[in-house]
């Protein structure tokens, strides 16, 4: 099975301005086919991650999706800002 959190961080790292403050955990779910994975960033990175209209976690929701697809499980993406 794919590292899904170690596959993400890969994904976002070039994207934000302060890598150090970036952190990717995945979490637990009450469904086993399900993977949760929370992306904690300071308030600009975040931004930029989401994107306009959500469109850059939208794309990266697709992008992991993909990669879940191997493990025939669904993948859920939250964005959390960090002080």
């Amino acid at each position: 099975m794919a590292e899904l959190d170690q596959v993400l961080l890969g994904l976002v790292r070039p994207m934000v301005e302060e890598p150090e403050s970036l952190e990717v955990r995945e979490m637990d779910s009450s469904n086993p086919r399900e993977v949760v994975l929370h992306v904690y960033a300071k308030n600009d990175d975040i931004a930029r991650l989401i994107g306009r209209k959500g469109a850059m976690a939208s794309a990266l929701r697709q992008v992991m999706s993909v990669a879940s697809h191997t493990d025939n499980k669904k993948i859920s993406i939250k964005f959390e800002q960090i002080d």
